[in-house]
């Protein structure tokens, strides 16, 4: 099924239900109207990182089913599957090859070997300061061959993700079949994950390098394209490299959006909100929430600093049990740019101001994704959290089909069903109508206009009461 503008959901095979199947059955059951499209979560064999280390692309992890059931969720909402083109695992048997056979392993060229890529085999100082780094060393695993010998590859992550060598044949080809072998098992969207680090160049922060990055991007599109579906770039950094790739025609994430609407929510004012919506593009998927933080580096300069500093602050106070422990080292998360939560609950599980959340969010520009948790509007899930030590697990709580059966019963989940409904189906939010707001204190009023349709938001930031007018009609 062919990418259109309708709710994406974002979900893990083995969150809403067990596996693809009864995750098949909660969509047919709960969601049909409610839900156009499904980024399943990486669903591949993987080694770590929740899937994020995927060993292969060519099967699905038998815990999750197979390629027929995700075909078959395929026919009836359309999906986006994760490429991970910055690496691979080092569990996955091109790296496993590599290090049995090193020089004689047809899958050599896949990786980035320190000796070659450096031009005395190793950073100098200055080189390493430079680069864009998830570690506070150079970053590279001491990869150990069968040979006895020692040598230093590439890996910007953990030490299950071996980055690929996106400049040799070996691996162009491997994406290439991959990407149509994606395509063919019924991606209409394909997400790239943590393409910015894919590049690597010399003397380079080694993140988003131009225009290197350019050509890598647009000869996957091509690729995908060929094959009917479509890429959506992954990045958290400033606004204005977004930016950047929505002008060369991409899809982009508003990662600014989740934040953005938590400060107009925390502290009754729309400004900030209003003059992101007037910048931002139409080609874009919104997000409240996803599989990962709240990102805070996503609005730098959409928020002065002092206030950044202090919707931090109003979340970890506001937001229901999020304390500053949870990003934190001893919760294996060091990323000081998200802060873990569940939405609902850095909204300090208030049913009236998530309503008002999510209102926003589908009047916003673009094609909204609404992660499961969220979905059901979930709190902190601590005691998974708590067992695994894990911070990115308080947003990550596995439902069982009758958790989802029960869930269904409350107000809000009900109401925001509703609202999803209503964002599928009104023609005034079609992608190449019209978005006006007015922000007056703590009044917000986002007009969304297609032809001669119109849907009107009228919203009050500090009661957190909303109407919606269709056509001039109250709808809500």
């Amino acid at each position: 099924m062919k990418l259109n503008n309708k709710i994406m959901l974002i979900t893990y095979a083995d969150s809403m239900g067990r596996n693809l199947k009864e995750l098949h059955t909660v969509l047919n059951t709960c969601y049909r109207e409610a839900v156009g499209g499904v980024h399943i979560l990486p669903f591949f064999p993987s080694s770590a990182d929740r899937g994020f280390a995927p060993m292969r692309y060519d099967v699905v992890d038998e815990k999750f089913g197979d390629f027929r059931d995700v075909e078959a969720i395929g026919k009836e909402y359309y999906l986006m599957f994760d490429f991970m083109v910055n690496h691979i695992s080092a569990s996955s048997e091109y790296f496993q090859d590599f290090l049995e056979k090193k020089d004689a392993s047809p899958y050599k060229d896949f990786f980035i070997r320190y000796k070659e890529f450096w031009k005395n085999g190793e950073p100098t100082q200055e080189q390493i300061d430079k680069i864009y780094k998830r570690k506070p060393r150079a970053p590279f695993i001491e990869a150990e061959f069968k040979d006895g010998t020692k040598e230093k590859v590439w890996c910007t992550f953990c030490e299950e993700q071996i980055d690929l060598d996106v400049t040799k044949e070996a691996t162009k080809r491997f994406i290439k079949e991959t990407l149509k072998f994606m395509c063919e098992k019924g991606a209409s969207i394909i997400r790239l994950d943590a393409f910015a680090y894919a590049v690597k160049k010399e003397d380079t922060s080694c993140f988003f390098v131009e225009p290197d990055i350019w050509e890598l991007l647009h000869e996957i599109e091509k690729t995908v394209a060929e094959n009917g579906a479509e890429i959506l770039p992954e990045i958290h950094e400033h606004y204005t490299i977004p930016m950047k790739i929505a002008r060369q025609g991409f899809w982009i994430y508003d990662f600014a959006l989740p934040v953005l609407t938590l400060h107009a929510l925390y502290n009754h004012t729309g400004k900030y909100l209003k003059k992101w919506m007037e910048m931002c593009p139409m080609k874009q998927f919104t997000t409240l929430d996803t599989h990962d933080g709240i990102g805070i580096v996503d609005v730098k300069d959409l928020l002065p600093d002092e206030e950044i500093e202090m919707v931090k602050e109003q979340m970890y106070k506001q937001g229901a049990n999020v304390k500053k422990i949870y990003s934190s080292e001893a919760y294996n998360n060091l990323d000081i740019y998200q802060i873990n939560t569940t939405y609902y609950s850095a909204l300090g599980n208030h049913d009236a101001a998530y309503l008002l959340a999510r209102a926003i969010q589908f009047f916003a520009p673009g094609i909204p994704q609404v992660y499961y948790v969220g979905l059901l509007a979930g709190e902190n899930d601590l005691e998974l959290m708590e067992q695994t030590k894990n911070g990115r697990d308080i947003n990550r709580h596995y439902y069982s089909l009758e958790e989802i059966k029960e869930q269904q019963k409350r107000p809000v989940v009900q109401k925001l069903k509703e609202l999803m409904v209503l964002r599928n189906t009104d023609p005034a939010f079609h992608l190449d109508g019209k978005i006006e707001i007015e922000a007056n204190e703590d009044k917000l009023i986002i007009t969304r206009s297609y032809g001669t349709n119109s849907i009107t938001l009228k919203a009050d930031l500090s009661s957190y009461m909303f109407e919606i007018i269709r056509n001039g009609e109250e709808r809500k």
